[in-house]
């Protein structure tokens, strides 16, 4: 006798894949690292401009930043956009909606757009992609261009000048206080200093962490979970440190 399956319902599941904030269907689904509650993206991080603990459990999710300790469930989002049918192309036409009703008109407000696709703050606007092509690769084949993307804030300090005689010195940022996506790269990071420091080509630069050298292709998020916290520093933002390469050839 074969056995009859109970037919679920969407709302059999809904328990499990609606926001406890907007109770709506969760949208790109974040999860607090510390609890493992999860939440619409926009929902959690409006919430933790107020507080600093999770709305669901009350427990403290970090002193000072706590959107240090979100991570985007992917994988939930697409068992959700399967679940509910007619939701991602109501989310996708909404976003549309929303870019061109806020599509730049400016020069400026096009390059801190592009800025944002690079994962990097809008200040650096201006200096990033003035020929409009691809820099380095980095953005290249990524549809959402890090917006979706953990932030994670550093402070760029300048060691003092080792450079010799002659040579095109470095200087300090006006701005040495960033947030950015935490999948940026050092060499985005050094792209980021010779661009805003107005260095040649040719100029080299060193990333550090705690006197450490970071290889090229290490992003903030590694640098961070390896170098800075396991260092025991528990300050914040992340400190990284950059100086003209020495040569010891």
């Amino acid at each position: 006798m074969a056995a009859t399956g109970r037919r679920h319902l969407v709302r059999d599941f809904n328990h499990f894949i609606t926001c406890y904030l907007c109770r709506g269907y969760l949208i790109k689904p974040t999860t607090v690292t510390e609890c493992l509650h999860t939440f619409c993206k926009s929902c959690i991080v409006q919430h933790f401009e107020e507080s600093n603990d999770c709305p669901r459990c009350g427990i403290q999710v970090h002193e000072t930043n706590p959107l240090e300790m979100l991570r985007l469930d992917n994988t939930l989002e697409e068992i959700i956009f399967k679940l509910v049918p007619g939701l991602r192309e109501k989310e996708e036409q909404q976003e549309v909606d929303f870019w061109k009703k806020n599509q730049p008109r400016e020069n400026g407000q096009a390059e801190s757009v592009r800025c944002q696709r690079l994962g990097l703050p809008p200040d650096v606007g201006g200096d990033y992609g003035g020929d409009g092509g691809d820099d380095d690769g980095e953005d290249a084949g990524d549809d959402d261009y890090h917006r979706s993307d953990p932030q994670i804030a550093i402070c760029l300090d300048c060691l003092r000048n080792t450079a010799q005689s002659g040579e095109t010195s470095v200087t300090d940022l006006m701005k040495r206080f960033i947030r950015c996506s935490s999948r940026v790269t050092v060499g985005t990071i050094k792209k980021f200093l010779s661009l805003k420091l107005k260095l040649p080509s040719s100029y080299e630069l060193d990333v550090l962490c705690n006197g450490e050298i970071m290889g090229r292709d290490h992003t903030l998020e590694f640098i961070y979970m390896t170098r800075w916290r396991l260092h025991g520093d528990n300050t914040y933002p992340m400190v990284l440190e950059y100086r003209p390469r020495i040569d010891f050839g």
